[in-house]
This record gives structure tokens, C-alpha cells and sequence, in this order.
């Protein structure tokens, strides 16, 4: 929220023209997006993705629709679609390492989400790590101008992290509440 109590807008969406489910899962509130009959992806084939280049960032539209779902509250359907990518990835290497942070971060935004503060605080803190391990295996490598990795602030979002996980109890937000900005992480690729 801003100083004045105005919720910050979204972002612009990256991909536009990929629309959003018609709900962010939420459970007790919502059908399990896959096991779920009534889910809002039950049945559907998933084409596997291919590994992201992390210097076409901007070419790959599993990870840019990640980023939107995420920054729109979609924090259920962000981790699925950052997931795989990461197994794309063969789950090993800086962008996996990278990917687990982001799956860790919407994983962390899901808890928010459910009322959670111990699991938003726990993949907060997993994410922290991640993306410390990720900044120390990309260093200036492929795919990292100017701090930002694939397009995102690695030290921001470290930063946003450690401080997600050290919240307490009484900061996380009220259960099932649908407004996705008040987890207080939005990404803004560059």
C-alpha cells in the first residue's frame, strides 16, 4: 500500500494476450485447479516448456506469464508455470537456482494468500537462500546486466525476501482476502 492507503496498481501485463484462469486457487475457497473437476485447469494437457535462455528472457513466454500471474496474485498458477521451467532447466544449474527462489517467493505468496505467516515466512526464508546461491553461481555471467537476472533485481528480491522472512505472526494477511498486493512483492523486469 502507499503512504495514503491507495493500493499500488499492478504492473502492465508482459503477455497480454494470455489469459488469466478464472480464479486464483485458493483452497476452501476454490476447486483444486488439476484434481479437481471443476478446476480451472482439470484436464488440460501442459506442454512441456523449453529451457529458458537467460539471455532471451524476453522470448520466453512461460516465464513472463509467471511473472504476470505472480504480480496479479495468480501465486498457485506462478509456482506451476516457474516449476516447469526449472525442470526444463534439468533442476540444476543459476537459472534453476533461480527458479526455485521464484517458485519459493509464489509459494511464499500463496501462503499469504491462505493466512499462513509460519509457511509465508518459511519459503520466504528458502527463497533467500536461493537466491543467494543463484547470484553466487550467475555472478556477471550470461543473462545478468547490471544486478538484474533474466530481467528481475537479484538483490531486490533477496532484500524483499529476508524481510518477508523475518515478519511476524500479526503482519500476514487476513485468510482468503483477494487482494494480491498486500503480499508486497511485485516484479518489474528490465
Amino acid at each position: 500500500m502507499a503512504k495514503d492507503d491507495s493500493p499500488i496498481p499492478p504492473p502492465p501485463r508482459l503477455l497480454p494476450d494470455r489469459p488469466f484462469p478464472p480464479y486464483a486457487y485458493t483452497p476452501r475457497r476454490h476447486p483444486h485447479p488439476i484434481r479437481d473437476p471443476e478446476g480451472h485447469s482439470y484436464g488440460m494437457e501442459v506442454e512441456e516448456p523449453a529451457a529458458p535462455d537467460p539471455t532471451a528472457w524476453r522470448g520466453c513466454g512461460d516465464y513472463l506469464y509467471g511473472i504476470d500471474l505472480f504480480n496479479h496474485g495468480f501465486f498457485w498458477e506462478a509456482h506451476e508455470v516457474w516449476e516447469g521451467l526449472w525442470h526444463a532447466c534439468g533442476r540444476r544449474g543459476p537459472t534453476a537456482l533461480f527458479l526455485q527462489a521464484l517458485i519459493n517467493m509464489a509459494a511464499a505468496g500463496f501462503q499469504v494468500r491462505r493466512g499462513n505467516a509460519r509457511g509465508m515466512r518459511a519459503n520466504a526464508k528458502t527463497a533467500l537462500r536461493l537466491f543467494q546461491s543463484a547470484a553466487s553461481a550467475i555472478g556477471s555471467g550470461p543473462g545478468c546486466h547490471k544486478g538484474r537476472y533474466m530481467g528481475l533485481d537479484l538483490a531486490g528480491l533477496t532484500t524483499q525476501a529476508a524481510a518477508i522472512s523475518n515478519r511476524q505472526s500479526g503482519e500476514a494477511d487476513r485468510p482468503g482476502d483477494a487482494e494480491p498486493r498486500e503480499f508486497g512483492i511485485l516484479l518489474w523486469p528490465e
